[in-house]
């Protein structure tokens, strides 16, 4: 059997220096409404004859898998009862074809930027603590660009964006308040994070808890799930009902470490795995508090001008640690098979269209339309002017009104810093026929991905663990992989080290047969790399700076987890990309 390996000329040119240094945009902050994204969005904008922006609530979840919703897990066979969300989705519109990052901090940089990872540098992996880096200071994220157009904005829950200087804190971003985690995992009940790192046998251990820019030193041992609700009801109803609202609520479920309030767990007594009983608790939890939110939203005389959006980061934590499911979709987090970048999302409002309402929208989308969309669509704003061009799009339209998209590709990632075996290298010679190039280069090795109308291919390694890369029904289910594999795949038993792989989503959403190889695909194939190209000759080089930095310890700074490089003139230069 001939196996596809595909060899691309890359040569690398040097960038010229742009702008990049300027924390101002050219962009129009006069704040002038269009008054006909009013017009669009009807006569719930109007209060007392005057221009009212809609509200937004955004709430995303973290790690929550594709069958770890219930009106997923109806089908899919899953024990997770979600029936407060399941009723905003079905009153709303559900995101069926929404893409997202496969981990924590890509996604949320690609949110809050509307710009794909490889335009700064951070399409390798997460912010790590004690790690020198953070969300570029020179890019200009949602919240900085809702509040010029009139927003109050408020962060709450997890932030995982960097915060190794004081700059790089959500209050220094665009936000006017913030209540939650700076980094990625601390403890639900303690907001301890503890740390061990693999080059020395200390554990650093320190407060990740934060009210705006001062530690919250007392916890109060309640599950950070009910404390961010409380949070996130306090802004509501404390919310000047004149002045639009961007309310950003990223709740930590159900990211581990795993734990949950007693009296959910008692609630699925009848689940014999521990993770997973754990996780269908925290779902629980989660969903409880959902109801809480919007109860406040229609008590306070909210909903009605309200833009309700619900999504997750990435795909489910699948291993042994996470307990997440994404059945019948392949892998989860950390990889770009459909189980770790097709996430969970619908919109609910009143300002949607009748007719959408209760529909399922398959129009291509993804987290980086969320800027655009919030901006232009929703606070009548023009991204358009801003300096650095975004890769978002605005979806409105294909949301509240089921027009067609205006995405029709989607660039999953490109990260040079993974790449496939270099044995592969022995097989380049038919590709290279097909594309040219020299013989030295490896771009077929490198962890890619794109999405281009029906079509998904994949380069490098796909997954970092060998589960990863399965199909794994949950297991309450009592169902195997060999099932599903046996309805669906009409290539036999997938072959999983393939350095190429294309599927046609549309006809094989679960990624079970691989047709790269097929003759008739080789137009398409060599399309999809062809663009694959032309987004890593725009990259720019992935900067993950090695960790942990010593002075980060928290035993250095009164057993806080605190921005520590504020002095330090030369990570400030990386940081705003001024020597690139």
């Amino acid at each position: 059997m001939v196996v596809v390996v595909v060899v691309v000329c890359l040569i690398l040119t040097v960038l010229s220096k742009a702008n990049d240094n300027q924390m101002s945009e050219s962009y129009d902050s006069s704040n002038e409404y269009n008054i006909n994204v009013l017009e669009e969005l009807g006569n719930s904008g109007r209060q007392n004859n005057t221009i009212q922006r809609p509200h937004i609530v955004f709430v995303l979840a973290d790690d929550l898998g594709y069958n770890d919703i219930g009106y997923h897990a109806v089908h899919g066979m899953s024990a997770v009862k979600t029936p407060h969300l399941d009723t905003l989705a079905s009153e709303g519109v559900k995101l069926e074809n929404y893409y997202v990052q496969p981990i924590c901090s890509p996604s949320r940089s690609v949110l809050m930027t509307g710009r794909y990872l490889i335009r700064y540098g951070l399409q390798h992996n997460v912010f790590r603590a004690a790690q020198p880096t953070c969300l570029p200071l020179n890019e200009i994220i949602l919240p900085k660009k809702l509040r010029e157009l009139g927003y109050a904005t408020h962060a709450i829950g997890k932030w995982h964006l960097g915060m190794c200087r004081t700059e790089c804190l959500p209050t220094r971003r665009g936000f006017d308040s913030f209540f939650g985690y700076l980094l990625e995992g601390s403890n639900y009940f303690s907001g301890n994070k503890t740390i061990r790192f693999p080059s020395f046998k200390d554990k650093w251990t320190g407060i990740d808890l934060w009210e705006d820019e001062t530690p919250v030193l007392k916890y109060g041992r309640k599950h950070s799930t009910k404390v961010f609700t409380r949070k996130a009801r306090d802004i509501i109803r404390q919310h000047d009902k004149d002045r639009p609202l961007f309310l950003y609520l990223a709740y930590k479920s159900v990211h581990r470490p795993l734990q949950a309030p007693l009296k959910y767990i008692k609630k699925f007594q009848h689940i014999s795995n521990t993770k997973r009983r754990t996780l269908a608790a925290m779902v629980a939890c989660l969903d409880d508090q959902i109801k809480s939110i919007t109860d406040a939203l229609r008590q306070e005389g909210l909903w009605e001008n309200t833009v309700f959006v619900f999504s997750s980061d990435n795909g489910g934590h699948v291993d042994y640690l996470g307990g997440g499911n994404n059945w019948p979709l392949r892998g989860g987090k950390w990889t770009l098979y459909e189980g770790g970048v097709r996430a969970v999302a619908f919109v609910n409002s009143p300002l949607l269209s009748s007719d959408v309402r209760g529909t399922v929208n398959k129009e291509l989308m993804h987290i980086s339309d969320w800027f655009p969309t919030f901006v232009d669509g929703l606070g009548g704003g023009n991204t358009s002017l801003l300096s650095k061009p975004l890769d978002g799009v605005n979806m409105w339209q294909t949301i509240s009104k089921g027009v067609p998209s205006p995405r029709e590709e989607l660039l999953l990632n490109v990260d040079s810093m993974r790449r496939s075996s270099q044995m592969q290298y022995l097989k380049i010679q038919y590709w290279q026929n097909h594309l040219g190039g020299r013989s030295d280069t490896l771009w077929p090795l490198i962890h890619a991905g794109i999405r281009l109308g029906d079509w998904k291919l994949l380069t490098g390694p796909s997954a970092t663990r060998w589960a990863y890369s399965k199909w794994l029904p949950p297991q309450e289910s009592g169902q195997r992989e060999q099932d599903l594999l046996n309805t669906s795949s009409k290539c036999g038993r997938p072959i999983t080290n393939q350095v190429i792989k294309l599927y046609n989503i549309t006809a094989d959403p679960k990624e079970t047969c691989n047709v790269a190889q097929r003759p008739e695909n080789l137009h398409i194939v060599i399309d999809l790399l062809q663009r694959l190209q032309r987004y890593f000759l725009e990259a720019k080089p992935a900067y993950y700076p090695r960790y942990p930095d010593l002075n980060a310890n928290p035993a250095l700074h009164g057993g806080v987890w605190r921005p520590w490089l504020d002095n330090d003139e030369n990570t400030y230069r990386k940081l705003m990309r001024i020597d690139e």
